[in-house]
């Protein structure tokens, strides 16, 4: 007969190596089951006008008050076991309102994204879209805004 403490153990150990089969665990970035994210978002528009930044989830939503030029707001969360979190922000300056994906499971938790795991995701808000800072101090990765 397993003890429940076993059977505990046990579950969690199947979880673990389930996880280091698919590759999902980066102990330097975050990717570990259930590791706190990070996402933090700097106003770096040319025009230094203030940015509003409103991001939102199915459990969650997030208004900020309006960031100035160089400044930053953040928020941490976990990633949901379905791996399907999604945190959809609104950025609104000077007549433009801006809609963009800040952090998607596929993109920003997945060693196969060309972006790869981030466990602090920091992001520049800038006129011609979004960039994502990399760890090792590269090239930033850059989007557009959709249209």
């Amino acid at each position: 007969m397993v003890s429940s403490t076993n059977h505990l153990l046990i579950t969690f150990l199947v979880i673990f190596n389930t996880c280091f089969a698919f590759g999902n665990l980066s102990f330097v970035d975050g990717g570990f089951l259930f590791s706190p994210k990070h996402v933090v978002i700097y106003n770096t528009l040319n025009s230094h006008e203030g940015l509003v930044v409103h991001c939102r989830n199915k459990g969650k939503d997030l208004t900020f008050p309006a960031i100035q030029s160089q400044q930053s707001v953040g928020f941490k969360f976990h990633v949901n076991l379905r791996r399907t979190t999604t945190y959809t922000c609104t950025f609104t300056w000077l007549g433009n309102v801006k809609t963009f994906d800040i952090f998607r499971v596929d993109r920003d938790d997945s060693s196969k994204s060309k972006c790869g795991i981030c466990r602090e995701c920091i992001w520049y808000i800038n006129e011609s879209g979004p960039c994502r800072a990399r760890r090792d101090g590269g090239t930033p990765y850059c989007f557009q805004w959709p249209s």
